[in-house]
């Protein structure tokens, strides 16, 4: 029996570690990339794609950095590292893939998602998920893309609710080029400043957090109908 419970308190421990490098590669993306572009060079463009797609491309994944990774990204721009309008194309084209190879998945997939448990997917983000994208229509698609877990999940629900292919394509496009190149730029002209160098931790606990707001919302708002229920 004490051996089982050592097992058991040396996996939580591991998992608590595991958990808290995930954060710290998020908190701390910057530190992180810099290394990884003098050891892997140009392939730091092959790196960033992989994880942009599968972040917005596998529902199973919407704990992948975006948002903070993407303003990561541009500050490496900015001090020389990656050329601007590569990193913009690469990232681009993961993020419209990703969210393409996502709702062709649902589209296969199809509505009894909602009525069966499926290994792997969470049913209530689905259904945050396609209650956002009844209420937004297509421009969900566009809104998402700065919402973190919603921004995985809605393509897959687009997909599954048969949304006309050419309608979700422009949404698409639209949504990821300015995703893409709202935040990339921003990492670019500020992520090397002096101020937001020195409390870069803070800047990217302050897009998680403006990113997460909606979502946030979202919760008070069902806590107060539910206490007047």
């Amino acid at each position: 029996m004490l051996v089982e419970s050592d097992l058991v308190i040396q996996r939580r421990v591991m998992d608590s570690s595991l958990l808290g490098q995930f954060f710290s590669f998020i908190l701390h993306i910057d530190t992180h990339l810099f290394p990884l572009v003098a050891e892997y060079g140009i392939f730091l463009y092959v790196i960033l794609f992989i994880i942009v797609f599968c972040e917005t491309g596998l529902v199973i994944t919407p704990f992948l950095p975006g948002d903070s990774l993407l303003f990561a990204a541009g500050t490496v721009v900015g001090a020389g590292y990656l050329y601007y309008p590569i990193l913009v194309i690469v990232l681009l084209t993961a993020a419209i893939m990703g969210d393409a190879v996502n709702y062709m998945i649902g589209n296969y997939i199809g509505p009894n998602v909602f009525s069966r448990n499926i290994w792997l997917l969470n049913k209530d983000q689905l259904i945050k998920a396609h209650n956002f994208y009844e209420k937004h229509g297509g421009k969900a698609v566009i809104f998402a893309r700065f919402i973190p877990i919603i921004r995985t999940v809605v393509p897959f629900v687009a997909g599954v609710t048969y949304m006309n292919p050419s309608r979700f394509l422009f949404y698409n496009i639209v949504g990821a080029a300015i995703w893409v190149i709202g935040l990339v730029s921003a990492g670019y002209l500020l992520g090397n400043m002096p101020l937001i160098k020195k409390n870069f931790s803070l800047v990217i606990y302050g897009i998680i957090i403006v990113s997460l707001l909606p979502i946030i919302i979202e919760w008070v708002r069902l806590g107060v109908r539910r206490k007047r229920i």
